[in-house]
């Protein structure tokens, strides 16, 4: 895809963070964008920044990517309005930190339904129409826990394995069928957003510590600068994007230690993860 002019851009969790930051991207590049989130107020503070930026051909909708129906809507409301999608960033994502043993099932099944459904969700009812603009891109955000695991990860590591795992196979099979329509998984490391603080921790952890360490610690990059690679790599049809040096040293960690990085990983988080309360 060589330009954002005019082109259709959806993208699911944009009231905040790369979301917000790839919606002011992609319409400063001449796109017509729509966007949702759950939050209406995160949402139309993200309207309010695209409007005072120029953008006037844009969508917004309150809409939770775990609801197969509420997605499904929102797909047909976009087509009828724009009447063609070019450009599909499935962005929605939550974090559940906490040890697997401490789990709830709710609390399992609320992070599979945002991190893992959602792209499905997405996939599924805007994917017809990608095929059908003849010039289409999807783009599923996974993480860098989508390429190596973490204890007291254990839920977002298996959403982000299950969005890495189903986008590679997604993108064989538009190869297959020679459809026009490229795919992009992107692996995020510590990225400067609100995702750590909007999430959800298992009983017995000390929120606002791992808070401060995901804020002060590990998120090293800023949300618009991830953006800008990110819809980078989708343009130009990437099969795979890492984003950040903590995710290109950590990936390549473990490919050289093989499956051993779980002993070295689980010996060090002693010294960085917090304690129970």
């Amino acid at each position: 895809m060589k330009s954002l002019e005019n082109k259709v851009v959806v993208i699911s969790g944009a009231g905040s963070g790369m979301g917000r930051e790839l919606a002011l991207l992609a319409a400063g590049k001449g796109a017509r964008v729509a966007v949702s989130d759950w939050n209406p107020d995160g949402l139309e503070g993200t309207v309010q920044l695209l409007k005072e930026q120029g953008a006037t051909d844009l969508r917004s909708d309150v809409v939770d990517v775990s609801d197969r129906a509420a997605m499904a809507t929102w797909a047909a409301a976009v087509v009828e309005q724009f009447g063609v999608v070019n450009v599909v960033v499935n962005n929605a994502g939550v974090t559940m930190t906490g040890d697997f043993e401490d789990m709830t099932y709710e609390e399992f099944d609320w992070i599979v339904g945002v991190n893992f459904n959602g792209v499905v969700n997405g996939t599924k009812e805007f994917l017809p129409h990608l095929i059908a603009s003849g010039d289409g891109a999807l783009i599923n955000i996974s993480s860098l826990f989508g390429l190596i695991s973490m204890p007291g990860q254990s839920a977002y590591n298996a959403t982000k394995y299950a969005v890495r795992g189903f986008t590679e196979a997604l993108r064989e099979e538009m190869l297959v069928n020679k459809h026009p329509v490229t795919v992009t998984c992107i692996h995020p490391g510590g990225i400067k957003t609100g995702i750590s603080r909007n999430g959800r921790k298992t009983a017995g952890q000390d929120g606002s510590t791992i808070d401060r360490l995901f804020e002060e610690k590990l998120a090293r990059m800023p949300a618009d600068k991830a953006a800008a690679i990110i819809l980078a790599a989708g343009m130009k049809g990437k099969a795979r994007q890492l984003v950040g040096i903590d995710a290109h040293l950590l990936h390549h960690f473990a490919k050289v230690t093989g499956s051993r990085y779980q002993d070295i990983v689980a010996l060090t988080s002693k010294r960085v993860i917090p304690a129970k309360k």
